[in-house]
């Protein structure tokens, strides 16, 4: 189960570095989920501007922990290498989020375990996001509350 990086970041995501820590001659396959911003959501009434991401003081902790559950239950053998970011801050559209590379030996294990390991992230980290409307509306993503 070769976790190799797991953070919370402030800084911009980098998704070839995050590969490059991946890359072993054993693998044949890569699967690779980058999450950039974008300009609508379902909870927005207008254009998004802007995303401002916070998250608890242990998330950067946490997230290792949640990649580990996951390839303890896809990958028992320990095939796969694993590298994730999530970015936190103020981020525009078109900004980076979330990377997430797997390698292994055989593609359909790459793509199960990057599918569930940002599906996991997503629902077990605690970073929310506030959302910037190009109105100025701001908008508590999937929590259901407007700001002003």
């Amino acid at each position: 189960m070769p976790l190799v990086h797991a953070h919370v970041t402030e800084d911009a995501l980098n998704p070839e570095a995050l590969r490059a820590l991946v890359a072993q001659p054993s693998a044949g396959a890569m699967a690779m989920f980058v999450g950039q911003i974008r300009d609508h959501d379902h909870e927005a009434s207008g254009e998004v501007e802007s995303i401002d991401y916070s998250a608890h003081p242990d998330a950067d902790a946490m997230i290792g922990p949640i990649c580990e559950a996951v390839l303890g239950e896809l990958d028992p053998d320990g095939e796969a290498l694993v590298s994730a970011e999530h970015r936190v801050g103020h981020l525009e559209v078109g900004d980076l989020a979330i990377v997430v590379c797997v390698s292994t030996g055989h593609r359909r294990l790459a793509f199960q375990v990057c599918e569930e390991l940002v599906e996991r992230i997503k629902a077990e980290l605690p970073i929310w996001k506030h959302q910037t409307e190009v109105g100025g509306r701001k908008v508590w993503s999937n929590l259901g509350l407007g700001a002003s």
